[in-house]
């Protein structure tokens, strides 16, 4: 089996990238892929600890899209270091991030919790900061209850801590991508919020700007909702393929490898992939 979809600590994940890799190995996992948001910063890291495993590795990132009901994120796999239109189009989210960050800090100081970028910082560890690092530290400080909490009450969006990111248009997003020689998948479909038949258009539309792929085997899917997206895939033409999400203790219920407990995505589907690069 393979995972395509995995976080470490330079984004949103609680493990550096190569614990990110070494977890893999120890699933059974013939390949893995870093998939961090908005920086390919851990690639390195991690594809030299697969390279010492003898496991395969993709390096990766996922991209954050303007899309409206639900959430649209592309993962992007054979991402190039160098320069070019993907890269450019990473850094700058990251510095509209940066000023999200500092806005964050000043919404919670505001409604009276004394949280800094400093601390915030430090729960980073030294990767790209988010949400996931304020909520550490307001559950660590005592601010509220719990991890969930802080969402819950505060981050989540409609809370009163809650300040939306930047995002690029789809499209946008898929030609930076395919001009930096890399392929675009459509990451957990659902989270678009949309009725099977708005799903299909919107998937429709994705394909014709150059989508390759379609995340069939997300961790957290039935059986029946991975069925119903490997038709989707037939139907448009795309890739299916999967992965676990994987976030380490900011997603307890989700593992390297199996997700939930019954994820296999096939080796093939990496190799249609591989395909479809050349």
């Amino acid at each position: 089996m393979i995972d395509l979809h995995c976080h470490s600590t330079r984004s949103d994940g609680s493990e550096p990238p190569a614990r990110v890799v070494e977890l893999a190995a120890a699933a059974g996992c013939e390949a893995v892929a870093l998939t961090d948001h908005d920086t390919t910063s851990g690639n390195g890291e991690a594809g030299g600890r697969a390279r010492e495993l003898g496991v395969g590795f993709v390096p990766g990132c996922e991209v954050s899209c303007r899309f409206s009901p639900g959430t649209l994120h592309l993962l992007c796999y054979f991402v190039d270091e160098g320069g070019g239109p993907l890269p450019d189009l990473l850094a700058r989210l990251r510095g509209d991030r940066e000023t999200r960050n500092e806005r964050l800090v000043a919404r919670l100081n505001e409604l009276g919790f004394p949280i800094s970028l400093e601390l915030v910082e430090a729960a980073a560890g030294g990767g790209e900061i988010g949400r996931p690092h304020f909520a550490r530290v307001l559950a660590e400080t005592g601010a509220v209850a719990s991890y969930q909490d802080a969402f819950d009450s505060l981050l989540g969006k409609g809370g009163p801590a809650y300040i939306p990111k930047a995002f690029v248009d789809p499209s946008d997003a898929i030609a930076a991508a395919t001009a930096s020689g890399a392929l675009t998948v459509l990451a957990h479909p659902f989270s678009l919020g949309l009725e099977p038949a708005g799903l299909e258009a919107a998937v429709a539309e994705l394909a014709a700007a150059g989508l390759t792929g379609l995340e069939c085997l997300y961790g957290r899917y039935s059986p029946e909702d991975r069925a119903g997206l490997l038709g989707v895939a037939r139907r448009h033409g795309l890739v299916a393929t999967g992965g676990s999400d994987y976030h380490g203790s900011f997603k307890p219920d989700l593992s390297v490898g199996t997700g939930t407990g019954d994820l296999d995505v096939p080796v093939s589907a990496l190799d249609e992939l591989r395909a479809r690069l050349a």
